[in-house]
């Protein structure tokens, strides 16, 4: 591995199936475009020896650890999106966790928010994250901001690479 990229992480956020496919119960709409882009930075930084971390949502099947203003998406009839073991949590075609990589699971925005995201990290010794996936105003945006609290440098987004519901949306916080 380069010496330059043994300190980086790449975070993948929310590449599921229930965020990206047509029939995806959260479905972004730019998701199913940025796949592509999505694979590309895996792969190069899987040639540079750069640290992968997927970051998924998955649900209790009842949604009692989902925010409250989601609750009313998960019932005993029908499962909710990201449910834990559902199709609907897996991660979309084109995407592999691979050994040596890491997956980290979160309920909330921020992959940081309730996690062990920071100090398992920092116990890897990275200091500058790359982030990709979707949804750019909520889980993109809420993650660069934690990781700038806790003083990651650089945190860069790869802009080709992350998707929202518009692409105006996309385009006004990637400006922000």
């Amino acid at each position: 591995m380069a010496e330059k990229w043994k300190h980086a992480a790449l975070l993948v956020i929310d590449m599921q199936n229930d965020f990206i496919l047509d029939d995806g119960l959260m479905r972004v709409n730019g998701g199913k475009a940025i796949v592509p882009n999505v694979i590309k930075a895996v792969e190069t930084a899987r040639q540079r020896g750069i640290l992968i971390v997927w970051v998924v949502r998955e649900h209790d099947y009842l949604g009692r650890d989902v925010e409250l203003f989601r609750r009313h998406l998960y019932t005993r009839q029908k499962e909710g999106p990201t449910t834990k073991g559902c199709l609907g949590a897996q991660l979309v075609d084109g995407l592999v966790i691979k050994e040596g990589d890491y997956k980290l699971v979160k309920t909330r925005f921020s992959a940081f928010f309730a996690t062990h995201l920071h100090s398992f990290l920092q116990s890897n010794g990275v200091n500058n994250l790359v982030v990709v996936g979707v949804q750019t105003p909520n889980c993109i945006r809420q993650t660069v901001f934690d990781a700038v609290a806790h003083n990651y440098q650089p945190v860069t987004v790869i802009v080709d690479a992350t998707a929202a519901a518009t692409a105006d949306i996309h385009d006004g916080h990637r400006k922000a």
